[in-house]
């Protein structure tokens, strides 16, 4: 299994999001973001970080990133 890194994530959208992390072993991890709100976290770097947004229509987006991505240089 992968070392942990440290991941940052802003949400520069003027919306609430909600955050999950994936693919990580005995970890659950949601969390809201609100507009402007930042946030740092520990994941294996192939974890996926999972941003739900609702849409002006009422849908839900989803995106993906791979948290390696997220990654805050030493």
């Amino acid at each position: 299994m992968s070392q942990q890194i440290l991941c940052f994530y802003k949400n520069t959208t003027s919306r609430l999001q909600i955050a999950r992390i994936s693919n990580i072993v005995n970890l659950n991890f949601e969390q809201i973001v609100f507009p402007g709100e930042q946030f740092l976290f520990e994941a294996v770097p192939e974890a996926e970080l999972e941003i739900d947004v609702n849409t002006t229509t009422g849908l839900v987006t989803t995106n993906t990133i791979i948290c390696e991505q997220l990654q805050v240089s030493s």
